[in-house]
């Protein structure tokens, strides 16, 4: 799936908008970073049998951030996180990349990934578990978003 095309399903399930700040900015890049993690089938996307989310939480799991991610796949309240620990979590390259493809700093992709976890997780996981899919478009179609 294309990236802009991911940051559109994640943007309308992050409430729209255009800025890196908003909905639609903090899609595209949560969308540009699963396809430099390797959301399209490898990466880290391959510890979690395809599932891009799956991969994604393991990494910050492994980060110490593993109370943080369980409260947004959970259904409790959602533990927020900073743009600091999230670049600290996450491979230089790919926050990067993701950077790049919107247009931010890597530390404002950083900042806007914090606001947009914890959200998106938490709409991808309603049943307080990871759905099993192979692509963060099944995660979305799945979950009716």
């Amino acid at each position: 799936m294309a990236g802009n095309d991911l940051g559109s399903l994640l943007g309308g399930l992050l409430g729209g908008g255009n800025s890196a700040s908003s909905g639609g900015g903090a899609g595209n890049i949560l969308g540009s970073l699963l396809g430099a993690l390797g959301g399209a089938g490898g990466g880290a996307a391959d510890k979690e049998g395809g599932n891009p989310l799956g991969g994604l939480m393991e990494m910050l799991q492994k980060s110490g951030l593993a109370d943080q991610a369980q409260s947004w796949i959970g259904t409790g309240d959602n533990q927020p996180v900073s743009g600091e620990q999230v670049a600290k979590a996450l491979p230089d390259d790919a926050l990067a990349k993701a950077a790049q493809d919107a247009g931010v700093s890597p530390q404002e992709a950083a900042d806007s990934l914090a606001q947009a976890l914890p959200q998106a997780v938490d709409k991808l996981t309603p049943q307080g578990q990871l759905p099993q899919a192979s692509s963060l478009e099944d995660l979305i179609k799945q979950q009716n978003l």
